[in-house]
């Protein structure tokens, strides 16, 4: 990709904004070097990579990779059998002690089911602890060693510790006793790495030993006292013998990486590319940017793209399409009015795309590979350009035309300006029209009216402009494709005070062919406006009836599977009564029959059958055996709107809400449900009966599910409770909705530190009516939102 298209569409900006995101030093260097490629197997491996580092993201929080330095300088010298600092030394400690950190992440929440591209990233670091911790424990910084580093050391440092303390204890007493009255001062003092008392000139003689310093003054001798030469000695001697052995330690830790310094190259290089894939991964987050599709060659349709460095809060997100229904698109419109934002968001979101991040666009948006780009784009905004500012751009779009090919996107802003307006719109017309004949993929913006025509005129070529309220003198920044934009001159002036006769003097002198052609644009735009307002109602209309439909579905399959339920216990409870009946009938005859036996009792006989009888009555009152009711022939004039009625096949009972039809169907409202049944499956109930339900023993418990499926919400706001209070809550409503037969449900937990969301994400895992899960898209509340699908 040449340099210039990425300088013009200010691609470097995004791979600043990308090395922040990085941690560490190697990985910031990957960053600042990224650049868009052109194999699609390469793009796709690395949209993937961005797609599992944001999922982890997601899933298991941030990770840093700040431990991590470039220390190849160092192994280098390692395998040519040097020796290298401490300081390098505790730099590859912390960088091991990072993969280790790092791997431990790669391992958290991973199963079979969970592995993704990053893995084998994960899986080839070696964290070699034994080698980190061997290194902590000899090197407590850069310039300390640690007594442990070695048994020798160790006795070296106490027997130094030991002569030291002798040489105090004899020095002490001397400086507080025998040469007391000597000295200059009663201080015990250092003169070349010896220990010395400061002894007055004049009493130079009375102190035996060596004089190692003298004094500015010439008044004060530094004397090393020949009592303690020999464990000054013995001092220095040690001291030689400790740094002896820390070079023995050092070279031994040395030896010890460079054995390593293959594995430890490898965690350098895996490290540094996963601290680049999730600074990708972390970018992706803050633009709420999704993955694009590479299906078809030439093909770009992007929905609600967003340019990445305009705040995403403020840019109105704008659909392009290009390369599939045409290849030329023409864009129109005033000032101002977002026509060469439009432009680079096409051009920065495909390089954004080749270079494998994801872009600010609504999932499912789709890109093409281009091997290269091509922009003009200029930032003067005068209608007085020089012709030096025209030799300019017509230089660079000389240079477009001989590189471009069918690989190719050109990009134009304001395309023959800077000339005879005349010429300028038929230079325009000949260089976009050779594009078009080459089948190259071009956008360009303009204000010549003869490329609006040109757009109407040539197959494959369209117009599209930068919406403008007139009203409000102020761009929409909308991009309408489809329809040609005009420049809204007169209406601008006229909202600005300009005087009508003076416009309308403007207007006589316009060709009456360009007044027409305004018309003819000005109407395209009205109805533009009320079409998209219709379909928008339509839109509406339809979303609201499919999920009547399906919630109508939904009830009566439940009302269906309540109905059995009911008659089934009904019939059950039919045939242990008949089955009582007969027992007790039985149990009289036996007793009549026995021979010998004393008269039975009649007065608990009849007990027994007015107890069956009262139980048979109440059997039929709570609608066991629907059928027996007795069915009466009925006329269409019998029905009222209104009257309390009973639907025999299901005993449902309810009010008439239709009148009956040619074949006698009419709708009856049972509680919530509206059913369709023929009149003669209906009978009249009188007024004092119940119509509470359907139950079958009188207990409404079918009013009371639908009444819960008619009330439950289908969002739960578990913002501002702890974990442990929104999972108990949760699980509550997670089991309401689903007895309540909702296809799926909002979760609103917000984003803040993402503990919430990864404790809801863990508990729904664990339910098993739960169908799927997942965050929720841009403008329908993204990460702070789970939508929960149930089975």
């Amino acid at each position: 990709m040449n340099e210039k298209v990425l300088t013009t569409l200010e691609f470097h900006k995004i791979r600043n904004q990308l090395v922040e995101k990085a941690s560490s030093e190697m990985g910031q260097e990957k960053c600042q070097t990224l650049e868009p490629v052109t194999d699609i197997t390469m793009i796709e491996q690395m949209q993937q990579q961005t797609s599992d580092a944001l999922t982890r993201l997601f899933r298991s929080g941030n990770i840093s990779f700040c431990g991590s330095r470039n220390i190849l300088g160092a192994l280098k010298r390692l395998d040519k059998g040097s020796t290298i600092s401490p300081a390098e030394l505790l730099e590859i400690a912390a960088l091991l002690e990072n993969a280790a950190r790092v791997k431990a992440y790669g391992r958290d929440d991973q199963s079979e089911e969970t592995q993704d591209s990053l893995t084998p990233l994960f899986d080839a670091l070696s964290p070699l602890t034994p080698v980190s911790a061997r290194i902590r424990l000899c090197l407590l910084s850069e310039d300390e060693v640690s007594d442990d580093a070695s048994p020798k050391l160790h006795s070296i440092r106490r027997h130094m510790k030991s002569t030291n303390d002798k040489i105090h204890s004899q020095l002490t007493s001397m400086v507080n006793t025998t040469y007391r009255t000597y000295l200059q001062d009663t201080v015990i003092t250092m003169r070349d790495n010896r220990y010395c008392i400061p002894v007055k000139a004049e009493y130079k003689a009375n102190v035996p030993g060596m004089v190692h310093d003298q004094s500015a003054s010439a008044s004060t001798y530094f004397i090393e006292p020949a009592a303690i030469v020999n464990l000054n000695n013995e001092l220095r001697q040690l001291e030689i013998e400790e740094a002896k052995e820390i070079e023995v330690i050092i070279a031994s830790l040395s030896a010890e990486c460079a054995d390593n310094s293959e594995l430890i190259k490898i965690d350098i290089e895996m490290l540094s590319e996963l601290d680049f894939i999730f600074a990708k991964g972390q970018l992706a987050l803050e633009m709420n940017a999704t993955r694009p599709l590479y299906e078809k060659e030439g093909i770009i349709k992007l929905r609600k793209a967003r340019h990445p460095l305009l705040h995403k809060n403020s840019v109105v997100p704008i659909d392009i399409e290009l390369g599939d229904r045409f290849d030329l698109l023409i864009i129109t419109g005033p000032n101002t009015g977002g026509k060469t934002v439009a432009l680079k968001t096409m051009g920065l979101l495909c390089i954004m795309g080749q270079s494998g991040l994801h872009i600010p666009a609504l999932d499912r948006s789709q890109l093409s590979v281009f091997h290269e780009i091509f922009a003009d784009i200029g930032d003067e905004q005068s209608i007085e350009q020089s012709l030096s500012t025209f030799s300019s751009h017509m230089k660079s779009i000389v240079h477009i035309l001989e590189a471009a090919n069918e690989h190719s996107l050109c990009l134009f802003d304001e395309l023959g300006a800077g000339t005879d307006p005349t010429e300028g719109a038929a230079l325009a017309i000949s260089i976009l029209n050779d594009l078009h004949q080459r089948g190259i993929r071009t956008m360009a913006t303009t204000h010549y009216s003869e490329l609006k025509i040109y757009a109407l005129r040539e197959p494959y070529v369209e117009n599209a402009c930068c919406e403008f309220d007139v009203e409000t003198l102020r761009p929409t920044y909308r991009l309408l494709i489809g329809v040609p934009g005009k420049s809204n001159a007169f209406a601008i002036s006229s909202k600005l005070g300009l005087k009508e006769y003076i416009i309308e003097d403007a207007r006589s002198r316009i060709d009456k062919k360009d007044e027409s052609f305004e018309d003819v644009i000005t109407k395209l735009e009205e109805n533009r406006r009320l079409l998209e307002q219709e379909k928008l109602e339509v839109e509406h209309y339809k979303k609201e009836i499919q999920q009547l439909k399906q919630e109508f579905e939904a009830k009566q399959s439940k009302l269906n599977a309540s109905r059995e339920k009911i008659l089934s216990e009904a019939r059950e409870e039919a045939r242990e009564l008949l089955k009582e009946a007969k027992d007790t009938a039985d149990e009289a005859i036996r007793n009549f029959q026995k021979t010998g036996k004393a008269a039975p009792d009649i007065r608990q006989m009849e007990k027994d059958r007015a107890r069956l009888r009262k139980k048979l009555d109440q059997t039929q009152a709570n609608g066991i055996a629907p059928a027996m009711r007795a069915k009466r022939e009925h006329k269409p004039s019998d029905f009222k709107l209104g009257e309390s009625v009973i639907i025999l096949s299901t005993n449902m009972k309810g009010t008439v809400s239709s009148l009956p039809d040619a074949k006698g169907n009419l709708f009856v409202q049972c509680g919530i449900l509206r059913m369709q049944a023929n009149m003669k499956d209906i009978d009249f109930i009188e007024s004092n009966e119940q119509t509470s339900g359907f139950s079958s023993k009188g207990k409404k418990s079918g009013k009371m599910s639908l009444s819960k499926a008619s009330s439950i919400s289908s969002e739960i706001n578990l913002l501002g409770n702890t974990v442990d209070e929104a999972i108990a809550k949760l699980d509550k409503y997670l089991d309401d909705a689903y007895l309540s037969h909702l296809s799926s449900v909002r979760i609103v937990h917000g984003k803040g530190t993402g503990a919430l969301r990864q404790a809801v994400a863990n508990h729904l895992r664990k339910i098993s009516y739960v169908k799927s899960y997942k965050l929720a898209e841009y403008g329908e509340g993204d990460a702070g939102v789970t939508i929960v699908e149930f089975k």
